[in-house]
């Protein structure tokens, strides 16, 4: 039995069958801890939401397995929360009741009437959403959306928190405070918290360690970065902060180089005929 918090062990993804078969994913191994911020980045088509619906239970591996904290991941289950980039609140809900369904169905059997209402009214002001308890998503903000929708995430007590781009749709001023907040949070009650991101910067700012995805068919890790800053970071500070800035630029550089690769290897493969359309030879270089 591993002995780390969560392991994801030799996983391997094919969709399709025969002649259509993709192997999207190929012998992927991460061992997170208890408490870390891993984030994953990538090009896009690098599998990285893959993985994270598979650590979700969302998707089955084909070959491998996920075990968190002991007990191999099958299904979904409310020990894994997930936040997406579209906030997923229940329009017909207020900004009480969207969360109130995910404690309501998590601890029906072990809180009280009074400790459930307690506990969603202590979510939302984690998130500084106190003042919007009956305020429906149609009428709130973006960013104040995604607030509500990590609150109901973090209010399931799950084990792992799941990010897929949660910050990706939203303005640059409201992304940065919504990071902040992810980054308190994280600090205060120590949440294992697998990020998908296209965003160095964040990935920088927010991890414990980056895992960088391969490009793909059979995408895989090609490097993890540990990211030895001191935290909570402050986004000022790191600006000019040499360390900040090295670790930038090895992303950059592992992105940057795999990127090229792909190029090349768009430019000399011989299955990519000079007269195909544009859409098949961009697959071809960008899967």
């Amino acid at each position: 039995m591993s002995k780390h918090y969560l392991s994801i062990e030799g996983v391997n993804k094919t969709f399709g069958k025969g002649n259509k078969e993709t192997r999207v994913l190929k012998n992927v191994n991460l061992h997170i801890n208890k408490g870390e911020y891993i984030s994953i980045i990538g090009h896009s088509g690098c599998g990285k939401s893959t993985v994270l619906n598979i650590v979700a239970g969302l998707l089955s591996s084909t070959q491998g397995a996920v075990i968190l904290d002991g007990r191999e991941v099958n299904s979904p289950g409310p020990d894994r929360s997930v936040v997406f980039q579209n906030h997923s609140l229940l329009p017909w809900l207020t900004v009480y009741e969207n969360v109130a369904l995910a404690v309501n169905k998590t601890f029906k059997k072990t809180k009280t009437a009074a400790q459930r209402h307690d506990w969603i009214l202590k979510s939302l002001e984690m998130v500084h959403m106190s003042h919007a308890l009956h305020q429906r998503p149609d009428e709130i903000s973006g960013g104040m959306k995604q607030r509500v929708g990590i609150a109901r995430a973090l209010a399931m007590e799950p084990k792992v928190l799941l990010l897929d781009e949660p910050f990706g749709a939203l303005d640059a001023l409201t992304r940065a405070h919504l990071q902040d907040e992810v980054m308190k949070i994280q600090s205060e009650i120590n949440s294992t918290i697998i990020m998908i991101t296209h965003d160095v910067d964040e990935a920088v700012l927010l991890s414990d360690r980056i895992v960088m995805m391969t490009n793909g068919p059979e995408a895989t890790i090609g490097e993890i970065l540990e990211i030895d800053l001191p935290k909570p970071r402050n986004r000022i500070e790191m600006a000019d902060d040499p360390t900040y800035n090295r670790y930038r630029r090895e992303v950059l550089r592992f992105l940057h180089e795999k990127q090229r690769k792909v190029e090349v290897f768009s430019s000399s493969s011989p299955k990519v005929e000079k007269s195909a359309p544009t859409g098949v030879t961009k697959k071809v270089a960008t899967a």
